[in-house]
């Protein structure tokens, strides 16, 4: 599953972003805690190059506790970086960002602070904004895309909050990293598969966090395979069709839909170490295809080339 979903709005948001970045102080990513990497926008990244940023863990009350501490410390190992977790049942944690703002551009004490705030689609930002400025100012909801253009927002003590758009960026190479946007909620359902997005949750969850999918679903004993959980996921709550037979579609449908609500307790989908390895992975199968396509090209050129030889021998 590979996933290309760019909205117009989200090409236009790219531009904006680009052009309003020489007068940001702050950049203030907002990520999904449960996958700080794979909700992180390398295009963002591209683009603020060395402008001081600071890493927003969202719905961290969802997330592994002792996975968002690993990924605090590995995000504050880039320059101009902080990390801090944040989740809407804890106000305090989102009062902090201002100052924690701030300590990143010392020589702006006394003076205004622009923070642009910015993150993929669906992982808190308009909750975020609305909590810092003390009413409701941008739209919330658990649909993607529901920010369309920017705004700018003053929040007190001389800072002010420039919105974006949720932006992805063109085409999610990582295969799995597709899953897991899929899986909690930051892409269309109209660009996704329940039953191959359920098949991966319910792989993650076997290796990882086995104990919950078994009190979760009332399994007997741990299915032995990602397939055999899904079924009998759809057989435990009666997703059944013809002969029988469980709805993978279905099925997954519910795994999918507990996960991302934290029925399944608190899980994180993916470690620094992890994410590590499925990007060399990712870099190999991608030189793989390169060069796969030069040789292609090169065969296609050479026999242009034994043709054109041939009719002019003939000639």
């Amino acid at each position: 599953m590979t996933i290309q979903w760019f909205p117009g709005h989200m090409h236009k948001a790219r531009l904006e972003i680009e052009a309003v970045l020489p007068k940001v102080h702050v950049v203030l990513e907002v990520l999904d805690a449960r996958i700080p990497f794979s909700s992180s926008n390398p295009m963002l990244e591209e683009l603020r190059k060395a402008k001081p940023c600071l890493k927003v863990l969202a719905k961290s009350d969802l997330a592994d506790e002792e996975m968002t501490t690993t990924w605090k410390r590995f995000l504050e190992q880039s320059e101009n970086t902080r990390a801090t977790a944040v989740s809407s049942e804890d106000v305090p944690s989102i009062r902090r960002l201002k100052p924690l703002a701030a300590q990143l551009v010392p020589e702006r004490q006394g003076r205004p602070v622009t923070i642009m705030i910015a993150g993929i689609p669906n992982v808190g930002k308009s909750t975020l904004i609305n909590y810092l400025a003390g009413r409701k100012i941008a739209r919330t909801g658990n649909t993607p895309a529901i920010t369309k253009s920017q705004q700018k927002v003053p929040i007190g003590d001389g800072f002010t909050l420039l919105d974006t758009p949720g932006v992805l960026w063109p085409k999610v190479e990582n295969v799995n990293s597709s899953f897991r946007l899929a899986l909690l909620g930051s892409v269309k359902e109209t660009v996704m598969d329940y039953a191959e997005v359920g098949f991966f949750a319910a792989g993650y969850l076997l290796e990882h966090y086995p104990e919950r999918l078994q009190r979760r679903y009332d399994l007997d004993a741990l299915p032995d395979s990602a397939l055999a959980a899904l079924e009998a996921i759809g057989r435990r709550r009666g997703c059944l069709g013809k002969g029988n037979r469980v709805d993978l579609d279905r099925a997954g449908r519910i795994l999918v839909t507990e996960l991302r609500s934290g029925a399944l307790g608190r899980v994180t989908l993916e470690t620094p170490e992890l994410m590590q390895r499925e990007q060399l992975e990712t870099a190999r199968q991608a030189a793989d295809k390169a060069a796969s396509k030069a040789e292609t090209k090169a065969a296609r050129k050479e026999r242009y080339r034994e043709r054109s030889r041939a009719r002019r021998k003939g000639s």
